[in-house]
């Protein structure tokens, strides 16, 4: 067999194991269902570029999840914040939120968009705490259970995908509204689950869709498995084609975030693992 057979052979067999292995983890592996979601993030355009595979499962209509997105920056750098802010609200539509009034973006000085700025994880904590748990001083007083209106956060881990500070920032900030919650309540669970968004090494970050046994062997490995209602790792696979599937994603940045589409982007929809695959771990976080 010569090298162009080869080729021929793997791009036929390596998209249908995928496609094979991507309908199998929808259907039998842990997941969401009817919970309040928060997706937060920095950017506009990151909810597509890192966590379109996370947002197109957690959507869907049949899971009963309902998905709302917090941005903290309307990304105006380049002084196109106003523009950024509309782009997000189409690309979440795209990506199946169920109107654009579920997305909302934040603009304050303390959260500048920037690549030299760490935002203060404590002020993140308290835009959280306001946003999602505005009884927790009564519950503090009273000594009743926390509430909150929101069930599950999702956000970055500690090595932010990219390593951009803000997404870094806002790892801190959750970690610390999530101990804000059960402070001083020892032995208490927090009424809202965090899970984060995996940052995996550079050699795997741009194989696509070929990062799934990866994925899998990790989650494997890693994931606790024992709580059924609180999965400790959680594993979404875009389809190859179809509505929810990498098109719909590609769709959400080439359509909606118009603005950001320079030519390096095209590479990153194209080959970014993020594009394909999202694996989220569970955050344990103790009260203070």
């Amino acid at each position: 067999m010569d090298v162009r057979m080869t080729l021929g052979v793997l791009a036929v067999v390596l998209p249908s194991l995928y496609i094979y292995t991507a309908s199998v983890v929808s259907g039998r592996f842990p997941a969401l269902r009817n919970k309040r979601i928060c997706l937060l993030i920095a950017h506009p355009d990151d909810e597509a570029m890192f966590f379109s595979p996370a947002v197109m499962a957690l959507t869907r209509p049949e899971t009963g999840n309902h998905v709302k997105i917090l941005c903290l920056s309307s990304g105006n750098a380049d002084g196109l914040g106003e523009t950024r802010k509309q782009e997000l609200a189409k690309s979440g539509l795209i990506l199946g939120l169920r109107a654009a009034g579920d997305v909302y973006v934040v603009e304050k000085p303390e959260f500048t968009d920037s690549m030299t700025v760490t935002w203060d994880s404590g002020q993140i904590s308290a835009l959280l705490g306001s946003a999602f748990a505005p009884g927790l001083a009564r519950s503090r007083i009273t000594d009743t259970p926390p509430t909150a209106s929101i069930d599950v956060l999702i956000t970055f881990d500690a090595g932010g995908v990219s390593g951009h500070p803000n997404h870094i920032s806002l790892y801190h900030g959750a970690r610390t509204f999530i101990a804000s919650l059960v402070a001083g309540k020892p032995g208490w669970a927090p009424p809202v689950d965090l899970y984060t968004l995996t940052t995996v090494p550079l050699g795997r970050k741009y194989t696509g869709f070929l990062d799934v046994l990866a994925t899998l062997g990790s989650w494997a490995i890693g994931a606790d498995k024992k709580d059924k209602k609180r999965p400790g790792g959680l594993v979404f696979l875009s389809g190859l084609v179809g509505h929810g599937s990498i098109t719909t994603a590609w769709k959400a940045m080439v359509s909606a975030h118009k603005s950001q589409m320079a030519w390096f982007r095209y590479g990153w929809i194209t080959v970014s693992r993020y594009m394909y695959i999202n694996d989220l771990r569970l955050e344990k976080v103790k009260g203070r």
